[in-house]
């Protein structure tokens, strides 16, 4: 849960201060829950992403993405400083500047995601404690499990599309899987976009590990995960989480359809 910049102990933000070389402004992130905190602060020093956070999951989060930032070479934001006061985990980042990209069909940011899926594709998950696929998704397999760093949530909304290539931001939920839950997952932000199911599957046949994964692993995937959003929806009035249930829906009906797995 977002909270206001004000909740934060007053040691913490003269820390802050120290960083960014004095008095600084804050404006929040427009979208975005996982860190209390998400705002970009600007100082003397210039500008920087910072995120905080206290709670349990938050904090755990916030470590999580800040192991990935490390572990990942250039795609993610660059950590400036990081440190921990009064129960408070604050992390420092390079600002990143760019629009979001457009993933709809025959879109040439798509091309700008290839070459960052194809690179990261090849993350091996460094040690430590990640996101089990079950742990993040809420639904087990056997297949999902793997030795791969994902990002896990490519909505379109952590992708900025920047001068050099695409950068992601928002790594709270990395996670150690196989490589096609990655690209499982790219599904339902492709159909939000403006692809038919056959589109976005069409387009994910250029990663080997999409065409290598069975047929019967992916059906049962679009099926759980349809489920899972669906059970959401009826819970929730948040627009985005009915969106998912739609893109998720339309996917599990499609491999239905088309392979005769569960819908």
């Amino acid at each position: 849960m977002r909270s206001d910049w004000t909740a934060l102990p007053e040691t913490v933000t003269a820390k802050i201060a120290q960083r960014v070389g004095g008095a600084f402004d804050a404006v929040p992130a427009p979208s975005g829950n996982h860190a209390e905190i998400a705002s970009t602060i600007t100082g003397p020093a210039g500008r920087v992403f910072v995120k905080a956070a206290s709670g349990g999951l938050s904090v755990r989060s916030l470590r999580y993405e800040l192991a990935a930032t490390q572990a990942i070479d250039w795609y993610p934001p660059a950590i400036l400083w990081h440190f921990e006061c009064d129960g408070w985990l604050v992390v420092g980042a390079e600002h990143l500047d760019g629009p979001h990209p457009d993933l709809s069909p025959g879109s040439p940011d798509l091309d700008l995601l290839a070459v960052a899926l194809k690179e990261l594709q090849e993350t091996t998950a460094p040690a430590g404690l990640w996101f089990t696929p079950d742990a993040r998704l809420g639904f087990a397999h056997p297949g999902m499990d793997g030795g791969t760093l994902i990002h896990s949530d490519f909505n379109p909304a952590n992708l900025i599309a920047t001068t050099r290539g695409l950068r992601i931001v928002d790594w709270a939920y990395a996670t150690k899987a196989a490589p096609w839950v990655e690209l499982a997952l790219l599904v339902q932000w492709l159909i939000g976009s403006g692809h038919t199911p056959e589109q976005a599957e069409e387009w994910l046949a250029q990663f080997p590990a999409w065409t290598a994964t069975g047929r019967e692993s992916l059906d049962e995937f679009a099926s759980r995960n349809a489920s899972k959003w669906w059970a959401k929806s009826r819970q929730s009035t948040e627009g985005w989480v009915h969106d998912l249930a739609a893109w998720t829906g339309v996917w599990a009906a499609h491999r239905g359809a088309a392979f005769g797995g569960p819908a």
